[in-house]
């Protein structure tokens, strides 16, 4: 059973998981969420919210307000005292106590303090960086999103630094080597170097899949562009 629950699905009643349709355990819970490595899910019942294993026990004694999931060996909760990460032995990965935690990703999470400053934790609980920002998101292929105060967004790499030196009204992560980024004129895709990819602008933009990409023009026409820009099928 060592992968299998990777196959392992939420049952519609949201109560428990299943294998092929056939319930992998006895136990029933008022919601649940997908296992994650190491085979952990994140339940919640009457005495609290916490996680289970595969056989659908809890895998230690606290509960907890909220409980998700297990991402790079640590798990976001909300406790009484605040919001913080717990290792898979149940212990607290640090002292402190946050707003709010995302889950880490690519060796980097997002927290919220008590002032309403947003940074990023390091895998040992640390701070990544000194700056604290309006707003950060989830780093992927490097990078992350930051909004400084003013309201507008950039973005940085794994040690705090400037990935580049534009800024946006609205950006998205890095997907493929391009971001979605919206400035005074609309949306458009960046490249790494914070540029634009092509001249025009539209009312909304999807990431490219396979070189190509969904968007929509101001007059709520639908179109399908490659990476020039050129359009290449018109969809509404």
């Amino acid at each position: 059973m060592s992968s299998q629950w990777k196959d392992w699905v939420i049952a519609s009643e949201q109560t428990h998981h299943l294998a092929h349709g056939v319930p992998v355990y006895r136990a029933r819970f008022e919601h649940v969420l997908s296992f994650h490595e190491p085979g952990i899910a994140a339940v919640r019942d009457a005495s609290g919210a916490y996680h289970i294993d595969l056989s659908g026990r809890a895998i230690y004694r606290e509960r907890y307000i909220q409980t998700f999931g297990f991402y790079e060996g640590y798990a976001a909760v909300q406790a009484e005292d605040g919001w913080f990460h717990i290792q898979i032995s149940g212990l607290p990965l640090y002292k402190e106590r946050y707003n709010w935690c995302g889950n880490f990703q690519h060796g980097r999470c997002p927290v919220r303090r008590s002032d309403g400053v947003y940074r990023h934790l390091r895998l040992d609980g640390k701070n990544a960086y000194s700056d604290g920002y309006k707003y950060v998101g989830d780093y992927r292929e490097g990078s992350a999103v930051v909004q400084q105060t003013n309201g507008l967004h950039t973005h940085i790499d794994q040690d705090g630094q400037f990935s580049h030196h534009h800024w946006f009204l609205d950006l998205d992560i890095f997907h493929k080597g391009y971001a979605r980024a919206r400035d005074e004129r609309g949306w458009h895709h960046i490249n790494r170097q914070g540029q634009a990819i092509y001249h025009q602008r539209f009312a909304a933009v999807e990431p490219f899949y396979n070189g190509q990409a969904r968007v929509e023009d101001f007059d709520n026409s639908l179109l399908v562009i490659d990476e020039q820009g050129e359009i290449i099928v018109r969809l509404r």
